[in-house]
């Protein structure tokens, strides 16, 4: 009995450590897919505020609000709507902008006005770095496009719900604009 007693404490004390570790952990998520359709076309879709407004954000999430000054040293605002009219919030700017090919930006939780709101005040789980690093290239190939996606920073309990958004999206992007 007493064993038993000393093996269940000690899976509990695991367990808690894991937690408590993996909520500080950052990690890096890299997702893609290769869309029917060429560069130029994925590339348009992208970065245009309409088309922008009918993909991003996870299923069942609306992006009412866009602003994309899309150039080196620009900023974007993201909004998405849940679907219990809940509002998130992202901003940033775009560091390096390699046209049809890479753009790497830094983006942070903010306000609906662009101010960024440190990750500590987010209600999503883990502790969130102020900013995190998104690096998107486009490749392609036989006029198809893969798209890569690689976000630095992502507390390791949130890495699997950050892939299932940018999937999620990817499928929208798909069905939307370039259905195979």
């Amino acid at each position: 009995m007493k064993m038993t007693v000393k093996i269940i404490i000690g899976v509990l004390i695991a367990l808690f450590l894991f937690v408590f570790v993996a909520r500080k952990t950052s990690s890096t998520v890299n997702v893609s897919r290769t869309f029917n359709a060429p560069a130029d076309k994925v590339w348009k879709v992208w970065n245009d505020v309409e088309s922008m407004k009918k993909w991003w954000g996870p299923k069942d999430y609306t992006a009412p609000v866009i602003k994309n000054d899309f150039r080196a040293g620009g900023t974007f605002l993201l909004s998405m709507k849940s679907p219990g009219g809940e509002m998130f919030w992202n901003s940033g700017t775009y560091k390096e902008i390699i046209p049809g090919k890479k753009i790497v930006s830094m983006m942070a939780f903010s306000d609906e006005n662009g101010k960024p709101v440190p990750g500590s005040e987010v209600k999503v789980p883990g502790v969130w770095p102020d900013e995190i690093s998104v690096t998107v290239e486009f490749k392609e190939s036989n006029g198809k496009t893969e798209v890569t996606v690689e976000e630095v920073g992502i507390p390791f309990l949130m890495k699997l719900m950050a892939k299932l958004g940018w999937e999620q999206q990817f499928d929208k992007l798909e069905t939307l604009f370039f259905p195979n």
